[in-house]
């Protein structure tokens, strides 16, 4: 259907008188009315994100309610009877409403709905999915996207995302309805409001997996500082380091109230420093040990401690990742829990440092593609193995499987009592980080992310990944590439010995190219923003800590000369 049809459409019934009169008002908006209407919003394998308004490629009333009408009619044909959801909403603009819109599309299918008294965190949703025993879960969040975006994401009967097989077999059956096919006529006394009682289960379990000890006068001497940067974890993480025995704890104010808007940043997104400069100059007043934000939904958090010339210094995702994991590996080894059926989580396109850590505990590392929903389902896929912990760069990780999604409630607290035990034994987070870069190498990791907005965007997006798929580079920083790995044909090219062999995990647009002394970039679209993504990753061996900030440097030198060559900026 041309964009000038579906235009037509939406400026009649069964579109509501709101939504006619926001579509007429962009008639006379030549690139906007383009953009609304140029594609359809994809439901994509773990749901749909967007920019809110009128229009097929928006987040709306209708864009959402042929999703969740087109759940609905997966979920009844699947299990029958007794079907019931659990929604969470986070703080955004619209999240509320959105929510209410989905519960009523669900509840008119005859199914019942576990509705959320107020905005939640992402991780409390995957929770609530197994609490209440449910078959699925969705949670109206747009994650860290810019304050006119929405979307949600859609979670299974184990609190995992959506994955093969259902994914393919909801937006199959999504794909067949019809704006006139939704039935928003709520069924109210299948809608039941919930708070407190899930959040105070949550609570306790959150304390069961993140807390390393129950002694508080080794938290007595910690200070830290958090920011929820405008979004959701406020309900819940000051909370939990309260009952864990965290006193010190001072919230910057400018950021505490919830709001959708974001005025205090540019982005709400931990991954990016200036989120997170209101947290670092309380840190500098406060002479905080540790400083921790979350983003708008909480399932991320970015991390600055104190260095070695006592300076607040951001951890990146690896960073932050590899100490957690050591730690986690460590806890499970004094516990004498270590018995060869351990495993911890991460992704292609995170540090390779994790394997190294995991295998001198002698635990397997297991890879997946890039998206937290892979680690969840790891879990399901090794029901004979324990999943102590995992993680990936973009700033998520989770502890333990009481939720199967990334978890910056747990992890912050993790975080926290990783801080306190190693100030109290006179050592830090940032030491630790050397201690394990002293043991298995120096690791570098740095992500390019290239925004490529529109269809001229998607096209020059597709663009540079044939590009780099026809016309492979054959040295990377003078170092020779010896393997290719293309995750759209499932196929490893071994170039030294000119061999092939299978990937073994679903078929994804990325590629890897791996040097000679392991250096490694990565490249993919982005599933969920317009933007193509670079991770590169450098290392070498580090014999002598007195080296230590000039080895760094070095490898920062390299990542630099690598983005230069391959023309990413």
């Amino acid at each position: 259907m041309d964009i000038q049809k579906k235009i037509n459409k939406w400026l009649s019934p069964p579109f509501d008188k709101s939504t006619i009169e926001q579509t007429s008002l962009m008639l006379d908006n030549d690139k906007e009315i383009e953009d609304s209407f140029y594609k359809d919003l994809e439901f994509g394998t773990g749901g749909m994100r967007g920019i809110m308004g009128s229009g097929t490629n928006r987040i709306n009333k209708y864009t959402l309610g042929k999703s969740t009408q087109g759940l609905s009619n997966f979920l009844i044909t699947k299990f029958k009877s007794k079907i019931s959801v659990v929604i969470a909403y986070d703080c955004r603009n619209n999240s509320r409403e959105l929510a209410q819109i989905v519960a009523d599309v669900f509840s008119a299918n005859n199914i019942k709905v576990y509705l959320f008294s107020d905005l939640r965190p992402t991780p409390e949703l995957s929770f609530a999915v197994k609490y209440f025993n449910c078959k699925c879960g969705i949670v109206l969040t747009a994650s860290h996207n810019p304050p006119e975006y929405n979307g949600y994401k859609v979670y299974w009967e184990d609190g995992g995302q959506i994955v093969p097989p259902e994914d393919s077999k909801i937006i199959k059956e999504i794909n067949r309805i019809d704006y006139s096919d939704i039935n928003f006529e709520s069924n109210k006394s299948l809608i039941q409001i919930i708070d407190k009682k899930v959040d105070e289960s949550f609570i306790l379990e959150s304390l069961q997996a993140g807390q390393l000890s129950s002694d508080n006068t080794i938290k007595k001497n910690i200070t830290i500082v958090f920011t929820s940067i405008h979004g959701t974890s406020i309900t819940l993480i000051p909370k939990v380091l309260n009952k864990a025995g965290f006193n010190n704890l001072h919230i910057v104010k400018e950021q505490e109230v919830p709001d959708g808007n974001f005025p205090t940043v540019f982005s709400p997104n931990p991954e990016e420093k200036e989120a997170l400069n209101l947290a670092l100059t309380l840190g500098d007043k406060t002479n905080a040990d540790i400083v921790i934000g979350t983003d708008p939904d909480g399932d991320r958090l970015g991390i600055a401690v104190r260095d070695n010339n006592n300076k607040l210094v951001l951890l990146n995702g690896n960073e932050v990742m590899a100490v957690l994991i050591d730690i986690l590996c460590s806890k499970w080894k004094d516990e004498n829990k270590l018995n060869g059926n351990q495993f911890v989580g991460s992704t292609i396109v995170s540090t390779p440092l994790i394997d190294k850590i995991a295998m001198n505990y002698g635990v397997d590392c297991k890879l997946g593609l890039t998206g937290f929903k892979w680690i969840a389902k790891m879990i399901r896929d090794y029901p004979k193995l324990n999943f102590i912990g995992g993680g990936e760069e973009s700033f998520g990780f989770m502890v333990g499987d009481f939720v199967r999604d990334k978890d910056a409630i747990t992890s912050t607290l993790l975080a926290c009592e990783s801080a306190a035990i190693l100030k109290y034994n006179k050592s830090s987070i940032y030491k630790k980080l050397i201690e394990i870069h002293l043991e298995h190498g120096l690791y570098r990791e740095k992500l390019i992310s290239l925004t490529k907005k529109g269809i001229n965007g998607s096209k020059e997006i597709s663009k540079m990944m044939n590009d780099f798929r026809c016309t492979p580079p054959i040295t990377i920083d003078e170092e020779k590439i010896i393997s290719i790995e293309d995750y759209s044909t499932s196929i490893s090219t071994n170039l030294m010995h000119k061999t092939k062999k299978d990937i073994n995990l679903p078929k994804s647009n990325v590629l890897i190219y791996v040097t000679e002394k392991g250096s490694k970039v990565a490249l993919r679209p982005s599933g969920t923003e317009p933007k193509i993504k670079f991770y590169i990753s450098v290392n070498t061996s580090l014999g002598n800590i007195d080296y230590y900030d000039k080895t760094k440097q070095n490898l920062d030198d390299k990542i630099e000369r690598i983005i230069k060559e391959l023309n990413i900026i």
